[in-house]
């Protein structure tokens, strides 16, 4: 069985001949690079990948072809780079680095002692009003960036192999953009002082999102794969460790409605394909919600926030959506655990999650640069070892 025939079985909730594993099919299933570096040295396998990083900010990479099939890995992500013109665009300073990306925030990484590039410029802070900033406000036309992506997407293509494909969104969340645009303080205050304004800017960036799945989904179909494509992958965080990120009633009727317009049009396009929705943190209270809405794939299932106990989420939503994720956390484990305490929590996981289908393996979000090369190998080889059905 193919990664494409494993994928497909577990997303109609059947079990195939082992639980899919997917590393890399999305910007939040990901791998550090320098975690993967680690992980490829400590074997003596060549650390092989694009090194035009698929997210710059996060530092993320894709495996090339040869070690994604060393790793079994049954997914493939499609999609734009976060930042398409990060190399022409990168200013280097004598301590740093800096770039300004589309939506002209500012990120910075310090040259020693930094993995990540962290924000540090927001474009609508200075404003009164997040309205009075609108007003001069435009993000920019995906449509510039055609050629770029269409030749980007073309060479995607050629390492597919036989993964299943995950079409893969340009920018984080409608609400996480909100927040990068013009700043944390301001954007809740505005929730508050400013409704009218939360509103329009979340509009704005549900108009962008359908652009830019037009403009992917377009060129998906002229390569004539759009029967491979089997999740489309969206996300917003709209959780913390304890609690919503707002209260559920401005959620349900402000920031899930407009997510819902954005799933409605995916579906219009590939009816066949799934969607996928990446929220982290303690997330329960909206999942009817968000299933109302049109999610079919919930990620990363954070166990470790208030009230996502697997076990729990497995009998109550277990065939309603499939859960991707939830594999090993991240937080505690998968970094600072031990071997052996990564492989008992896999394997706890694993007899939660994998009954009757519907459930991808996958780290609760990317594997970061802290996680030791032993505990990554551990990972793998208790799922390859553990995870067949």
């Amino acid at each position: 069985m193919n990664g494409f025939e494993r994928l497909q079985k577990a997303l109609n909730f059947q079990e195939a001949d082992r639980i899919p594993f997917d590393l890399s099919g999305t910007n939040v299933t990901a791998f550090s690079k320098y975690a993967y570096e680690a992980a490829m040295k400590f074997r003596d396998f060549p650390a092989k990948y694009d090194q035009k990083l698929v997210d710059p900010i996060q530092q993320i990479i894709i495996p090339n072809p040869e070690i994604m099939n060393l790793l079994q890995i049954d997914t493939y992500r499609i999609g734009a780079r976060r930042i398409m013109n990060f190399e022409e665009n990168l200013i280097e300073k004598e301590d740093h680095y800096s770039i300004i990306d589309h939506y002209q925030c500012e990120w910075r990484m310090k040259k020693e002692g930094h993995l990540y590039y962290n924000q540090c410029g927001y474009p609508l802070y200075d404003f009164d009003s997040l309205s009075r900033a609108l007003e001069d406000f435009s993000i920019y036309d995906i449509s510039s960036f055609k050629d770029t992506l269409t030749k980007d997407i073309e060479s995607q293509l050629a390492n597919v192999g036989e993964r299943g494909i995950v079409l893969d969104r340009n920018c984080a969340g409608i609400t996480e953009v909100s927040l990068r645009l013009r700043g944390y303080d301001k954007w809740f205050m505005d929730t508050i002082l400013d409704p009218s304004g939360v509103d329009r800017l979340l509009d704005l960036l549900v108009e962008h999102k359908i652009a830019y799945w037009d403009l992917l989904i377009n060129i998906i179909k002229e390569n004539g794969i759009d029967g491979r494509v089997l999740a489309i992958a969206e996300a917003d965080d709209l959780g913390t460790q304890t609690s919503l990120l707002l209260d559920p009633d401005t959620l349900k009727n402000l920031v899930i409605p407009k997510e819902s317009k954005i799933f409605r049009y995916i579906k219009s396009r590939l009816p066949h394909a799934k969607v996928f929705f990446h929220s982290d943190g303690a997330i329960k209270s909206i999942i009817p919600d968000l299933l109302d809405a049109g999610v079919e794939i919930l990620n990363p299932i954070q166990y470790s926030a208030a009230g996502m106990d697997l076990a729990t989420l497995k009998k109550e939503y277990g065939t309603d959506m499939v859960l991707w994720g939830g594999g090993i956390d991240t937080q505690e484990i998968l970094n600072k655990g031990s071997v052996q305490q990564v492989k008992e929590e896999i394997k706890r996981n694993i007899e939660i999650l994998a009954p009757g289908g519907g459930f991808v393996f996958a780290t609760v979000h990317n594997i970061q640069a802290d996680v030791p090369p032993q505990n990554f190998w551990a990972m793998w080889e208790t799922l390859m070892d553990f995870g067949k059905y």
